[in-house]
């Protein structure tokens, strides 16, 4: 199962099916009247949030969702059939926007939340509605109400409690195998990681969702390297956990350049409390961990935590700073947050994918 977070579709509501003109024919009934049924009324569009879904590549495939339309109004007072409504389903954490990718519709963030995006048409008018004391014979009729339709965006932002960011190579990957079921992909090389990864962390009989994305670059915001579109996968964290590598040129900088494209991203990120961690202490010896800790604290980190994914030295005192910020009972359990694994993965394109294209 590849991995999509954002997909263009189109939705039709079902019309409302037409009224009947009928007059009752019975022998011995020498006054029959009008006897045509009204129309059925026609399918709405409806979206349903479910858990065990974290990934919108079925909309690659299936695009186009249209629902059926009211049945006829027929003789003998006969109503048409309604038709049944189109139920779309889609993973927790989908907003749904408007053509424009900018108006929010909806926002699913609560399992089985279900809406009606479009209203099915009423069905019409059948001739015996008509009847009255001076229209005895009528012949009108309505033909139904046409349905709605629409293009909209889906838009997936992944439900985690804490979010993983860094550069490239900071040891993300390698820290969320270390403190999760999450198997992510460890490599000597930039960009190991090309989508987000989830993973359940337990620690102290508590459970959290935590979330890696991909490495950030300087000029992300601006598109450089896989530019800051999976920053919207952790704008629903409470908490933001900061890996930098104590191998790096100048980890300050480093420290810097995140804190520059989360201030260039906006929405809230820059606000979010964010937890300094200096990777890979193993590499170094202590008096270097503490003169670049001391360098982080100078440039705004309130507190820096000297971890190394590969041995698991200090990662506890950091998980224990993480528990502060989560209420007692986390929504670990919350189904749709699953793991997505390394086969997901699916080599991203410079530009979302749309199916205009």
């Amino acid at each position: 199962m590849h991995f999509l977070d954002q997909a263009k579709i189109y939705v039709k509501s079902g019309g409302g099916g037409p009224g009947a003109v009928s007059f009752r024919r019975e022998k011995y009934i020498e006054y029959g009247g009008p006897d045509g049924g009204n129309g059925g009324r026609g399918g709405d569009i409806i979206l349903r949030a479910v858990p065990g879904l974290n990934t919108l590549i079925d909309f690659r495939y299936a695009q186009h969702f249209k629902a059926d339309r009211g049945g006829h109004g027929m003789g003998k007072d006969r109503t048409g059939a309604s038709a049944k409504d189109l139920v779309i389903d889609v993973p927790l954490g989908t907003q749904v926007l408007d053509e424009d990718r900018e108006t929010v519709l909806i926002d699913f963030t609560e399992e089985g939340q279900r809406v009606v995006l479009l209203e099915g048409g009423m069905g019409g008018r059948g001739n015996a509605s008509y009847k009255s004391s001076t229209n005895r014979a009528p012949r009108q009729h309505q033909p139904g109400v046409a349905g709605e339709e629409m293009w909209v965006w889906l838009r997936l932002k992944l439900l985690a409690d804490v979010g993983l960011l860094g550069l490239p190579n900071a040891g993300k990957s390698t820290f969320i195998n270390a403190v999760s079921n999450a198997r992510a992909k460890v490599g000597d090389y930039a960009f190991t990681t090309l989508v987000p990864k989830l993973g359940v962390v337990r620690h102290k009989a508590r459970e959290f969702v935590l979330a890696d994305i991909p490495g950030l670059i300087e000029g992300a915001a601006d598109g450089a390297g896989i530019g800051d579109r999976f920053l919207g996968h952790i704008e629903r964290c409470r908490v933001l956990i900061h890996l930098i590598d104590i191998n790096g040129a100048d980890p300050a900088q480093a420290m810097q350049v995140v804190e520059r494209e989360l201030e260039a991203y906006g929405a809230g990120l820059e606000d979010k409390p964010r937890l300094v961690a200096l990777n890979k202490v193993d590499l170094a010896d202590a008096e270097l961990a503490a003169a670049f800790s001391e360098e982080l604290r100078q440039v705004g980190a309130d507190k820096v935590f000297p971890i190394s994914g590969a041995t698991g030295a200090g990662i506890d005192e950091l998980l224990d700073e993480v528990l502060g910020y989560l209420p007692e009972q986390t929504a670990t359990e919350t189904p749709g947050k699953a793991v997505l694994r390394e086969d997901d993965e699916e080599p991203l394109d410079e530009k979302p994918w749309s199916p205009l294209d």
